[in-house]
């Protein structure tokens, strides 16, 4: 019996106990479905997660500070209260609570450290408020953006570095506020932020708005408006009007790049070699470490139940195919009789089970898709309308088609038992039986 003839004849033999084979294929299909589901789920949340990491910052900058020892006592130390440190200096910016300032000698022994490639000392900037026109003016906070960081954008381009021009990326809550009818109206508009310098004097620097920035559950920037160099520099000289230049030169953090190909290896070797030198080191993967842990937990335990779902059909098609070993026993026998060797037998009876396995994956993957779709339309349109760009379900070609191969190959290591079984009869007691 030829290959093609031998897969006909599994396919046809399926369906001979058609309850049987529908129940067993029921089985399969529930645990199909729901790695379905969990799959997409995780592609969905990570794709969204990737989005949200280039928001922060680049994969290849690494935030880095100055632990002051004292920051610990002054936020809720049980030792009583921190002396008072005149090198510590606030890091509200990252939420970090108080580190010792960095100065230009500091960068200079950042630039130094093996495996920095280029190092820049974070301006911040501590704006009173942004304004358009005679309108209202409200409170806004000013990111800061290194190069390299990718922005998600819902109108306009990002900032360019490069220009002399005052530009800003708005974020796209304050479109409205700000009295533009939407997000593509305020793009090329010009708007004033307020900052103070250090004799109390305010001033009204005038700037482009050149984007619109979307929301983002983790980005830094996604609630402030994000400055391109030209106006990060007038802002943050404008605020230091008054101040001595070693005051102004005192930075609370400041980003490296090292090499973007670099392992996680040598990452981690970099930051102990920053330790050691009295700095730590953060990256965005770090930033959002625990929030990518407990996704990835939370898809593992779903991926646990549709992997007990597999084991029960797994069952299900030994005993299907076992009855059908005992029901064809006559069959088996007269097929070896007219030649057809224990091999061809066996792979009769595991093409039987593999076909079990594709109908109950197909099915089950072609619901978790269109079911899948469904409940992220859903959550995008209600619950989670407030984080654009978030697709919690999502479908990849390769995750599903391994899905598919997966239980495929489940349900052909579940019928090689009654395989085997079929294989070993004995052609002329196989005859005999009744």
């Amino acid at each position: 019996m030829r290959v093609p003839d031998l897969v006909g004849s599994a396919v046809a033999n399926t369906f001979r106990a058609k309850t049987r084979t529908a129940l067993t294929v029921v089985a399969i299909f529930v645990g199909g479905f729901t790695l379905t589901l969990t799959s997409g789920m995780g592609t969905g949340i990570n794709a969204y997660i990737d989005d949200t990491v280039a928001g922060i910052g680049a994969s290849d900058v690494m935030t880095v500070t100055k632990a002051s020892e004292s920051a610990a006592l002054a936020f809720g130390g049980d030792s009583g209260p921190a002396e008072y440190d005149p090198d510590a200096i606030d890091n509200g910016q990252i939420g970090l609570g108080t580190v010792i300032a960095l100065t230009p000698d500091d960068i200079d022994t950042l630039a130094n450290i093996d495996g920095v490639l280029d190092v820049q000392a974070t301006k911040s900037i501590s704006a009173d408020y942004i304004v358009a026109g005679d309108d209202t003016p409200y409170v806004v906070r000013v990111g800061a953006r290194v190069e390299g960081q990718t922005l998600q954008l819902a109108a306009g381009d990002a900032p360019d570095d490069a220009s002399d021009a005052f530009e800003l990326v708005l974020p796209v809550s304050y479109v409205e506020p700000l009295g533009f009818v939407d997000d593509a109206d305020a793009v090329g508009q010009t708007v004033m932020i307020a900052v103070t310098d250090a004799e109390r004097t305010q001033h009204l620097v005038e700037a482009t708005i050149v984007g619109v920035a979307e929301e983002s559950i983790a980005s830094a920037t996604g609630a402030s408006v994000v400055l391109n160099d030209a106006l990060t520099d007038g802002l943050y000289a404008t605020q230091n009007i008054g101040l001595p230049v070693d005051v102004s030169e005192r930075h609370a953090q400041a980003s490296i790049w090292f090499d973007p190909d670099a392992t996680d290896e040598q990452i981690a070797a970099l930051k102990d070699r920053l330790a050691d030198a009295g700095y730590t080191g953060t990256t965005v993967a770090d930033q959002l470490g625990a929030f990518t842990t407990v996704i990835d937990g939370i898809v593992l335990v779903l991926n646990a139940f549709a992997v007990i779902a597999l084991l029960a059909a797994s069952f299900g098609i030994v005993n299907t195919l076992l009855m059908s070993v005992q029901e064809r026993t006559r069959e088996i026998g007269l097929m070896k009789a007219m030649g057809m060797g224990s091999g061809k037998v066996f792979g009769l009876f595991s093409l039987e089970a593999t076909f079990i396995g594709l109908l109950g994956s197909g099915i089950g993957v072609i619901l978790g898709i269109l079911t899948g779709t469904a409940i992220s339309s859903v959550l995008s349109d209600g619950l989670l309308a407030g984080l654009p760009g978030l697709t919690v379900i999502a479908f990849d070609p390769v995750s599903i088609a391994v899905i598919v191969l997966v239980v495929m190959g489940v349900a052909f290591l579940a019928g090689t038992l009654p395989a085997a079984r079929a294989a070993k009869a004995d052609p002329v007691e196989s005859l005999r039986y009744e």
